[in-house]
């Protein structure tokens, strides 16, 4: 590890301690679940038209997974937004920029540990939320078997680790829309409209999906990449999907991180 892009990471880290979007978007990740599994636990109901849906009385790992498909439309990749929009906009709006580069550290460090910033970041609001819903649905309905997709019944023990395998493979997507962050944070060097900017183009490649004529393209959208981790709920396991994952998430991904690193390293900084 590159000491400077550390020094940068670890200080990163420092000051998300201290912002409010960090305890905002940590505590979205929390609550939404606790606030699911307290509906289920309150209500008789159930949202059969979604994978695991119907399994959300007999089973809280159904719980997450339900989760998952509900939160890649708008939470989580807000969530995720949250830190990876405002990251570098940031330094534009208090002026620190300069500040930064006096410290000798060169510009590759700073964009290099401010990126793990915001990863680690979306990687914890994912995981603290997953955490947080498979106990609060299992206090809601029980650590009980898990019907798979292709109908078979999974252990509660088994179905508690393939949820967090689940988990991980949900990074994936996550992960590029923090990329996609990135670029316009650096571009716009506007939280505001990188925040933005990063949950319109999630529902834009959402829009895409169900526009009429470009079925076609679903298997390479950005937000079709959410739902890979259903893969691992079926016997034998699926690869296909997780597989696809993670080369479509790495030419969302790839492009847009390279292109902020580009556009920070001939940042005028002078100029603001």
């Amino acid at each position: 590890m590159n000491p400077g892009a550390l020094t940068v990471y670890r200080w990163e880290l420092v000051k998300l301690r201290f912002q409010k979007r960090t305890y905002l978007g940590l505590g979205a990740a929390m609550l939404v679940p606790i606030l699911f599994a307290t509906a289920v636990a309150l209500r008789n109901g159930e949202p059969r038209d979604v994978a695991f849906g119907r399994y959300i009385h007999e089973t809280g790992f159904a719980i997450p997974l339900v989760l998952l498909l509900f939160g890649s439309i708008w939470m989580y990749p807000l969530i995720t937004a949250l830190v990876a929009g405002d990251i570098f906009a940031s330094e534009d709006h208090n002026g620190t920029l300069k500040t930064i580069l006096t410290r000798s550290l060169e510009r590759q460090q700073i964009f290099l540990g401010k990126a793990m910033a915001a990863s680690t970041y979306a990687i914890t609001a994912i995981l603290l939320s997953g955490i947080v819903a498979v106990a609060a649905g299992c206090i809601a309905s029980g650590f009980n078997p898990l019907t798979s997709l292709s109908g078979t019944q999974v252990s509660a023990t088994k179905a508690l680790g393939l949820v967090m395998a689940s988990l991980g493979f949900y990074l994936i997507p996550v992960l590029a829309i923090t990329c996609v962050g990135l670029l316009l944070s650096v571009v716009t060097r506007n939280s505001a409209a990188a925040v933005v900017g990063t949950l319109m183009f999630s529902l834009l490649i959402q829009l895409i999906g169900i526009l009429p004529g470009l079925q076609a393209t679903r298997p390479y959208l950005l937000s079709t990449q959410f739902n890979a981790w259903q893969g691992l709920l079926r016997t034998p396991i699926d690869w296909t999907p997780i597989v696809r994952s993670l080369w479509v998430c790495a030419l969302y991904a790839l492009p847009a991180l390279l292109a902020a690193f580009v556009a920070f390293l001939r940042r005028d900084v002078a100029g603001g």
